[in-house]
């Protein structure tokens, strides 16, 4: 154990600040795929975009780098402290050997300054870099293309109002790899097809970390729509398939999404979508099936779940009827397709759900799927819960000031049996969960509320 540790390298990471709840579970996520932790003298602030870890090679962190949307750059750890005194002393025990390399005189560099709540000027930043003189440097400087460039990153802390005269940590380190083009080249407005609920790029790559997606996993989202979670666990190199209830979205027929289009394109499809990106090798299939109702046969198949269910706000929650039971609508698709549909309830959704992850996921395989919450009424007891599968995280993406959705994920940890098929309906607390069922009420009585107060402000 302790070779393993020795083994292990320090690296900084800096994060971005947005999502912030999602951040942690995220590099958790991420560290469990590499082998890699947090370092022991880490002292996790969750706020600060400053965060050590320990990773077995530069390439492993590279590897998480290449994933993460949550962090902006890492850097290989030389030096840190409560001060500059303590951050010098830090760098002077630091092995002469690991800096070598990248301080020869054929070599060239830059040094960076970053600042975590406070703006130094030039001349500040001058005397700050001029105090590293007693580093072994023997290349030359080069501003604009440099071989190897180093930083010195300051946190001055969390609070904008009360910010100190000197930083509350210091590091020094050599920058390895840094990226935030992943976003921005997935982005929803540049697909091809979309729909009214197409998840955002961000949120869909932080599931797909969450879910700790890797090359050739089978990863399965039952509430498919449009194919935006595919999108993310395919460009981690998982083959991936779905099921949708939608008819005409599964086969991109029908009115579209985008304005000022009336009707779907030939290329306005799931697997379009994927061949868009070069994924299309991913890519399985997407069928019509009713997610109360599952097609698949018994047995651990998928190694991860990965899904957005429907809950009632935009598109409506449905599942196969029959003219036995009370009729919630009969629609016809664009190719005579009849789907006779019935109500849904939330509560319903989310324990098929979980029943379906319990018994299909691989052992260790997770489900990630999003929550919504009427915010005045929540408590960690309404959380759907199954004997074999182990909550992860839990972090609130607020939708409003009332309303919120929670992106859950849960690990299996313990083999599905069939005893455990409805083991939720023998608990207790079942009866809380139902509160779910009423969410699109709650939600739109808070929005008619919102403008009812808006509109008498206005007559003031």
């Amino acid at each position: 154990m302790a070779l393993a540790a020795a083994a292990l390298r320090r690296y900084l990471l800096l994060l971005a600040q947005e999502h912030l709840e999602f951040r942690l579970p995220e590099i958790t996520s991420l560290l469990s795929l590499c082998g890699g932790q947090f370092s022991a003298e880490q002292e996790i602030r969750v706020n600060s975009p400053f965060w050590i870890l320990s990773i077995p090679s530069e390439e492993m962190a590279r590897g998480l780098m290449k994933r993460t949307v949550c962090a902006k750059s890492i850097f290989e750890l030389w030096g840190h402290g409560r001060s500059a005194g303590e951050l010098y002393a830090s760098l002077k025990s630091y092995p002469t050997d690991k800096m070598l390399p990248y301080l020869q005189s054929d070599s060239t560099y830059k040094i960076h300054i970053h600042t975590f709540n406070k703006t130094l000027t030039q001349a500040q930043k001058i005397k700050k870099i001029d105090a590293l003189e007693f580093l072994p440097f023997k290349g030359k400087v080069n501003l604009k293309n440099p071989e190897h460039i180093f930083w010195i990153l300051e946190d001055y802390g969390m609070n904008p109002n009360d910010v100190p005269e000197e930083p509350i940590h210091l590091y020094f380190g050599r920058w390895v790899h840094g990226q935030r083009e992943l976003i921005e080249s997935y982005s929803v407005k540049k697909r091809h097809f979309i729909g009214n609920t197409s998840m955002d790029a961000c949120l869909s790559f932080i599931m797909a970390n969450h879910a700790r997606v890797k090359p050739n996993d089978l990863v399965y989202d039952p509430f498919v729509g449009t194919g935006g979670l595919l999108i993310s666990s395919a460009h981690f190199g998982a083959y991936v398939c779905g099921t949708d209830i939608d008819y005409n979205t599964v086969h991109g027929l029908g009115k579209a999404s985008r304005k000022n289009q009336k009707w779907r394109g030939p290329d306005e499809n799931i697997r379009a979508n994927l061949r868009q990106y070069g994924l299309e090798k991913y890519y399985l299939d997407a069928l019509v099936a009713d997610s109360s109702r599952p097609i698949w046969r018994k047995g651990m198949l998928f190694d991860a779940i990965i899904t957005d269910p429907p809950y009632g706000i935009r598109e409506a929650p449905r599942r196969m009827g029959s003219q036995k039971e009370t009729v919630k609508s009969v629609e016809r698709s664009t190719e005579n397709h009849l789907f006779v549909s019935s109500s849904y309830h939330l509560s319903d959704i989310f324990f098929d759900l979980l029943k379906f992850a319990a018994e299909h996921l691989v052992m260790g395989g997770r489900l990630v799927y999003w929550l919504p919450i009427y915010r005045p009424e929540y408590t960690e007891e309404i959380i759907p819960r199954h004997p074999c599968l182990k909550l992860i995280s839990n972090c609130e993406q607020m939708l409003s000031s009332h309303t919120s959705r929670r992106l859950i994920t849960m690990e299996k940890v313990k083999e599905f049996k069939d005893q455990d098929e409805n083991s939720y309906l023998l608990d207790g607390q079942y009866m809380p969960y139902r509160g779910h069922n009423s969410f699109r009420e709650k939600y739109f009585s808070g929005v008619t509320k919102r403008i009812a107060k808006e509109e008498k402000d206005n007559q003031k």
